[in-house]
């Protein structure tokens, strides 16, 4: 990820907290988690203010949320009760050690010819038919927005990416944002189960 990505987050993390950490996920965590057993155990990818991994532990879930900025790392540790690990997404080295990788507003920021590599960690990282949610805002364009890089897709473009791979698709559709005030945003979500 972007250096300048990192900084906009350490130097924002209490007011992105405050915005994100109350937005309902529910239903979206739910179609993740329908897929998973019981107390499964889930890599909260980029978790930000924490709050997916709030609601994956207050159903039963086994969760490890990580991210790259250390002051969201702090400030999720202190909302869910639980240590936040410092990590960017090419330091992922695990081996089949999550039934469940969540990647809920993250890997939006890896720029394009870094995604690749990135998702073959993400692969790596499941169990065979371990289970992946992925979202981009919908587009195709790559660009810095607000002091982030952004890289954006189409449900054609994400297909093919998890395709190649080595995920299976089991679900991909369209979302609206669930942050007020942002009616004109849309999302590309999908699920896929690693091969």
């Amino acid at each position: 990820m972007e250096v300048r990505t990192i900084d906009y987050y350490n130097k924002n993390a209490k007011e992105y907290s405050q915005k994100t950490f109350d937005v309902d996920m529910s239903k979206l965590c739910d179609k993740f988690l329908n897929k998973l057993k019981p107390e499964a155990r889930i890599l909260d990818l980029g978790c930000g203010s924490g709050r997916d991994s709030q609601y994956f532990l207050s159903r039963g879930f086994d969760v490890y949320p990580v991210d790259g900025s250390k002051a969201l790392c702090k400030i999720a540790s202190q909302n869910i009760g639980i240590e936040v690990k410092e990590l960017l997404f090419d330091e992922l080295d695990f081996h089949e050690e999550f039934d469940g990788v969540w990647a809920c507003a993250s890997l939006l920021h890896v720029p394009k010819p870094e995604l690749p590599a990135i998702l073959t960690k993400v692969h790596q990282t499941l169990k065979d038919d371990g289970i992946f949610f992925v979202c981009f805002k919908y587009g195709d364009g790559e660009e810095v927005r607000e002091g982030k890089h952004y890289t954006d897709m189409t449900e054609e473009v994400l297909q093919k990416v998890l395709q190649e791979h080595g995920f299976e698709i089991l679900d991909l559709f369209i979302t609206g944002d669930s942050i007020k005030n942002r009616d004109e945003t849309k999302w590309v979500n999908a699920i896929g189960k690693r091969k």
